[in-house]
């Protein structure tokens, strides 16, 4: 691979000194970052110089909490994003299942439940297409929606036992509703799903993913729900030299009355961590869904939702703790699920645990999303370690109606504390959650940035105090997203030394309306040195 000299260019690097002009690459390194004089003293007389006209270059967006293969696989499936009504959702069904009358099921996503009368769907609204089973994932992967035909697809019935954890909802006589949450969904209704997946079509949705990211500048990502079958997509594409974004993945360990079986994945995932650490694909721990979400009332709380009810956490403390102890013994990082406040205090005191049986070591545990959380618990988390690890875009907005309507209460002025951790002292991460949120980093820096809606700008702030500094937010999005996986001496900011993972966006987003962030457009991807996306004729090169 040639050096390269990128010269012309407003370059913000996320790191010590956060601006320069120029760059060298050399074997797909950064050799040299700052002005050209210098870089032009250090280059080879054969270096390929590329002059991007005075474009913004960042460090490629470090997604820090996404599902990467069930992104893509999103991409395929009946979009219900926006979709504000009962009608509109069963109108873009209807109109998908009249469009593809040879699929045997009809696979949709993103309905929000503020949409829903009560929030609580049923399988008769789905029945608008009786003649094939409906699965239709909400907006935030926590609960699935199930028409009467699926539930006998998926052998779902009057007799069916909802496992600890979720729920398999049922009407005034015993009968399912088709309405399915936390771990009810997972271990009854997505093995239905998965099966219906081979190889081939999990290949596609990840190269589908995998081209989102090339164009949106996505270079590195979390996988926060690794299973055997994306590791092993995964593992294919690495072989094949078409993994062009660096994955970090954790491994989900689903909660079992059985303490062993926990204790046994930790131990697979130990030996995983071993095997897979390249410069493209590296398994460094475990997630753990600690309680559910806000909007389908199935977070933990300290103090009940507006209806009276509340969510016990999914994990207690003493199942809890024992797991992530062994996991922080393994070297692994964990990373827990936790929305609201009472999941929050189990997640930090199983670290308390696992500090006192285990003492002294180096440690980058993370608690992910941190909603509803207190002052109280920002000082614990802060002082032991924790990353905060949240997403900009779970704060749209146009996705609260429901949320606030749940709480109620002065809690809905505290939601998405972002700068409280940071003046904590903890380490603050920003990713997507993709796909219950869009994957593109732009849009999510606009949320960061202004509190405002990416969906529709017209909509007020979310509290408006709680908006960050563009330069700021993207530092949680690159460099602290790459520290919070243990990739900062590989990637996250532009330095010499590290690989040379950087975007070239078409305008200088500092320097202008921050709205513009919506607009703004990567024109040119580069992974490693090597150019893997590029916007033909948005920039010249020339000597």
């Amino acid at each position: 691979m040639p050096s390269q000299l990128y010269r012309n260019a407003r370059i913000f690097s996320a790191g010590v000194k956060p601006h320069a002009d120029a760059m060298l690459v050399e074997q797909g390194r950064i050799a040299y970052i700052g002005d050209e004089s210098s870089a032009r003293r250090i280059a080879s007389f054969d270096v390929e110089v590329i002059d991007l006209e005075e474009s913004t270059v960042l460090p490629g967006f470090v997604d820090g909490h996404a599902h990467v293969v069930g992104t893509g696989e999103a991409a395929g499936q009946v979009n219900l994003w926006g979709a504000d009504d009962v009608a509109e959702i069963q109108r873009r069904i209807k109109q998908w299942g009249d469009q593809n009358p040879d699929a045997p099921r009809i696979i949709a996503q993103g309905w929000n439940h503020a949409s829903i009368p009560d929030g609580m769907p049923t399988r008769q609204m789905l029945d608008v297409v009786s003649d094939r089973p409906i699965y239709a994932t909400a907006y935030d992967f926590h609960s699935i929606w199930l028409n009467s035909a699926a539930l006998i697809d998926a052998e779902i019935g009057d007799e069916t036992v909802s496992p600890a954890g979720g729920s398999v909802h049922r009407d005034s006589d015993g009968h399912p509703t088709g309405y399915i949450d936390e771990t009810a969904m997972h271990r009854l209704v997505w093995p239905v799903l998965n099966a219906l997946v081979d190889d081939e079509q999990r290949d596609l949705a990840l190269a589908t993913v995998l081209e989102l990211y090339r164009q949106s500048g996505v270079t590195a990502s979390t996988d926060m729900a690794l299973t055997e079958e994306d590791l092993a997509a995964f593992v294919r594409a690495e072989d094949l030299g078409t993994l062009t974004s660096r994955i970090a993945a954790f491994w989900r360990i689903q909660w079992s009355d059985d303490p062993a079986e926990a204790l046994r994945q930790v131990g697979d995932v130990a030996r995983m961590a071993l095997r897979h650490n390249s410069p493209f694909l590296r398994v460094v721990g475990i997630k753990i869904m600690v309680d559910g979400t806000v909007d389908g009332c199935t977070a933990a709380l300290g103090h009940p939702y507006s209806d009276g009810t509340n969510a016990n956490p999914i994990w207690s403390i003493e199942d809890l703790a024992p797991v992530v102890a062994a996991a922080d013994a393994a070297g692994l990082q964990v990373a827990m699920h936790a929305i609201g406040d009472e999941a929050i205090r189990v997640a930090i005191g199983s670290i308390e645990y696992a500090v006192s049986v285990n003492g002294a070591r180096s440690r980058r545990h993370r608690i992910e999303h941190l909603e509803v959380v207190g002052p109280d618990e920002i000082e614990r988390l802060a002082a032991l370690g924790i990353t905060a690890s949240m997403q900009p875009v779970h704060a749209d907005p146009a996705i609260q109606e429901n949320w606030r309507a749940r709480l109620g209460d002065a809690r809905i002025n505290r939601g998405f504390p972002w700068p409280e951790m940071t003046q904590a002292g903890a380490r603050l991460v920003f990713g997507t959650d993709s796909p219950t949120s869009p994957h593109s980093p732009l849009p999510n820096m606009f949320v960061a940035a202004t509190r405002r809606s990416a969906l529709d700008p017209s909509l007020p702030a979310n509290i408006a105090a709680f908006a960050l500094p563009l330069e700021e937010a993207i530092v949680h999005a690159t460099r602290d997203a790459a520290w919070a996986c243990q990739g900062e001496s590989s990637y996250g900011s532009l330095a010499a030394g590290l690989w040379a993972d950087f975007i070239v966006l078409d305008r200088d987003i500092f320097g202008r309306p921050i709205d513009e962030l919506l607009d703004a457009r990567v024109i040119r991807t580069v992974v490693g040195g090597r150019t893997v996306h590029k916007v033909q004729g948005a920039e010249a090169d020339r000597d």
